[in-house]
């Protein structure tokens, strides 16, 4: 069976790319990190790439007339190098329906949060904010429903009483650099797979996400 090939598409200063770097670098992640895509041609997460002699391309959204063109152009690049896997990490832009049907079942992303709680921005604050005893990070195949799509693994946490926001958002980034690469090498081993819909594991229906706990 040939190496999985993945894309990594980023925003910005790329920790959970590092993180996916370091485990393939170290051994522990079966995955061909085959290009590494930037919406920003700043973005750190690029020169992340450079050091681990990792090709790259920035393809800037202001430079198309709207989300679908910019999708089309994302996917040119990306289909060039043959790719099995599409990983998002901390990639800043909604993607467009026919980008999600073009790679129906090959698109992970993270969010900061234990979905199907607090989809959208600002995580961190609104469990604060609502008193919740938990939080975490959910990884997820990506459909065309925000946030929503079939989960996969879950890293929870216990929320400590007088934390700031950052400092939450700072303990479960690390969680996201253990729980993410988990989750794509299962994907990378055919263990998991998108099917009618939903997220299978070794032929079974995840009917919710695997869960870790961490302190």
């Amino acid at each position: 069976m040939s190496r999985c090939r993945a894309a990594i598409l980023i925003s910005g200063s790329g920790s959970n790319l590092q993180a996916f770097i370091d485990q393939v670098a170290e051994g522990r992640l079966d995955l061909d990190i085959a290009i590494v895509l930037s919406n920003h041609p700043d973005a750190f997460g690029l020169q992340r790439a450079h050091n681990a002699s990792i090709s790259t391309v920035c393809i800037q959204h202001a430079d198309y007339a709207d989300r679908e063109s910019f999708d089309r152009a994302m996917a040119a690049s990306l289909d060039e190098h043959k790719i099995d896997l599409l990983i998002l990490a901390g990639f800043m832009r909604i993607l467009s329906p026919w980008f999600v049907r073009h790679y129906e079942g090959r698109i992970l992303n993270i969010h900061p949060a234990l979905l199907p709680a607090y989809p959208g921005l600002n995580t961190h604050q609104r469990v604060l904010d609502a008193g919740d005893q938990w939080h975490g990070s959910s990884v997820h195949f990506v459909t065309e429903e925000l946030d929503g799509g079939p989960l996969v693994m879950q890293g929870r946490l216990p929320v400590t009483p007088g934390q700031s926001a950052a400092d939450l958002a700072a303990r479960v980034q690390a969680v996201e650099h253990q729980i993410y690469p988990k989750a794509a090498a299962l994907y990378a081993n055919g263990s998991l797979v998108f099917r009618s819909g939903r997220a299978w594991l070794d032929d079974e229906e995840l009917t919710q996400a695997m869960q870790l706990t961490f302190s």
